[in-house]
């Protein structure tokens, strides 16, 4: 399954916002292109197995269901053993993107900046909002198939 589209327009977006804040001289490109080593297997991660389970919200909201959404089960599994690590990458992509952040101010690039802080917001985002809601598509499937499902 793909990444729901909006979250991939998003997910490229901030991808092209930190790869042209790595190509900044001095401080600022140092501390963004360890924001981008941290966050490049992360994202992968992300669209591999936490973000597809999200392109069953809407059908599962207006009652839809189909037998064959049971092959994202697996997806869903895999983040929910995962969280642990996905939840530690986080406090990493946040510690960087504090100290991005502080460089950037310090060297008078307040867009930058606001960049960083909207960068924690997102992830912030993700673990309150978008992988809860991707467990949740894996427990209604599994609920609505007529037998129980071993993943």
């Amino acid at each position: 399954m793909k990444v729901p589209e909006t979250i991939r327009k998003e997910h490229e977006e901030l991808h092209g916002q930190l790869a042209a804040a790595t190509r900044e001289p001095g401080r600022v490109g140092e501390a963004a292109r360890v924001v981008a080593k941290i966050m490049h297997p992360h994202f992968l991660r992300e669209d591999e197995y936490a973000m597809p389970p999200l392109l069953l919200l809407k059908p599962l909201s207006q009652g839809r269901f189909d037998p064959a959404m049971a092959e994202i089960l697996p997806q869903v599994e895999r983040l929910r053993s995962e969280m642990p690590l996905m939840l530690e990458e986080h406090k990493a992509i946040v510690g960087a993107l504090n100290e991005l952040e502080q460089v950037a101010i310090a060297e008078g690039r307040p867009g930058i900046a606001v960049f960083a802080a909207e960068l924690k917001l997102h992830a912030a985002h993700e673990e309150e909002i978008l992988y809860p809601a991707a467990l949740l598509v894996g427990e209604i499937v599994k609920a609505k198939l007529p037998q129980p499902v071993r993943v």
